[in-house]
């Protein structure tokens, strides 16, 4: 197996992707790594440790897309940047997974431009999977589409369920639409229709929910347009991060609340690694011809190692190929959506 990985693509490129990606070396034995970038950079990063070089690859880029760029046009003309070598090498099946940590809006439009959309499939979506009471829960959309059909959220709910399904051993994900309240006649004629869509279907679908019942873990899959998905996921993100700053405050007041954490602290090591971001991992883009994963533009050593894992995860599960074969027997009802 065999993990393409954007070298160049984050705030702490490329050392922090390298070391990333040695450690996930280090513990899955059998998948091998090709980095895509700089290649004095990345050798620069690679003189200072040990590893298998018989399983670490690179492929030299020398263009980089930035956050600055128009992602349609960057992927359009820098042919030589480390994102777009890396989709074109997906593309032609020479590697199971594809990770990059580079501008957002570039790696989408790459993946509708040069991977395409799977048969049957009007929009791909960006589907985190958030810590929640009952586990983890997948927001879908959260970012991808800021205007969507009622279609797209029944085929949201799809994706959704079968990733959640493979991954985590969900045997009966449920779906829930995200909504302005949970009784059935709430929210506009599009999440309306997008009810009467779900509530047809063969998913597992358990009506409106609010944004709160998926932390409460009451939902498996949460289904929205990426506009409402993205803002409840960095209000998460920033939740937690407060939250935790908050306690150390609190513990570091006084000897009494010093003694106090000293006596709760694995607890709360566990707490943070079980909301941490960066054990979280990457976020994938379901929908489209490829294992395709988006770390943060912040991640660490940590969230790398840990999405090329959870990418390896995914591979074998055949996640793709489940979400392939119930599109292609799908009735699309006609022209797919606009995806630019």
């Amino acid at each position: 197996m065999r993990i393409i990985v954007d070298a160049m693509g984050g705030d702490y490129a490329p050392d922090e992707v390298v070391k990333g990606c040695l450690e996930a070396l280090s513990i899955n034995k059998t998948v091998e790594i090709e980095l895509i970038g700089d290649r004095k950079k990345i050798e620069k990063c690679l003189k200072k440790r040990l590893y298998d070089t018989s399983r670490l690859f690179i492929t030299d880029a020398m263009e980089e897309i930035t956050n600055n760029d128009t992602p349609t046009e960057a992927i359009k003309k820098k042919k030589n940047s480390s994102i777009v070598i890396g989709l074109n090498k997906m593309k032609a099946n020479e590697g199971d997974a594809f990770i990059s940590a580079g501008s957002t809006g570039a790696l989408l439009a790459g993946s509708l431009l040069i991977t395409g959309r799977m048969k049957g499939v009007h929009r791909p979506a960006l589907a985190p999977v958030v810590p929640s009471e009952s586990g983890n829960t997948m927001i879908i959309d959260a970012g991808m589409n800021t205007q969507v059909r009622p279609i797209n959220y029944m085929q949201f709910g799809i994706m959704g369920s079968e990733y959640m399904k493979r991954m985590f051993g969900v045997e009966s994900p449920r779906v829930g639409l995200v909504n302005v309240g949970t009784e059935e006649r709430k929210g506009n004629n599009n999440l309306k229709q997008a009810y009467e869509l779900l509530k047809n279907s063969d998913l597992n679908f358990i009506g409106n929910v609010e944004g709160r019942n998926i932390t409460e873990g009451k939902v498996d899959v949460a289904v929205c347009d990426g506009l409402t998905g993205n803002a409840m996921l960095k209000i998460m993100e920033g939740t937690g991060r407060f939250f935790m700053d908050y306690l150390k405050k609190i513990y570091s007041m006084s000897l009494a609340s010093k003694i106090s954490f000293l006596m709760i602290r694995h607890e709360l090591k566990k707490l943070k690694k079980h909301i941490d971001p960066e054990e979280v991992g990457g976020t994938p883009i379901l929908g489209v011809n490829g294992i395709i994963y988006k770390c943060h533009g912040n991640s660490r050593a940590n969230a790398f190692k840990n999405t090329i894992l959870k990418a390896c995860s995914s591979a074998c599960a055949s996640v793709l190929e489940q979400i392939r074969s119930i599109f292609s027997k799908m009735d699309v009802g006609g022209a797919y959506d606009e995806a630019l």
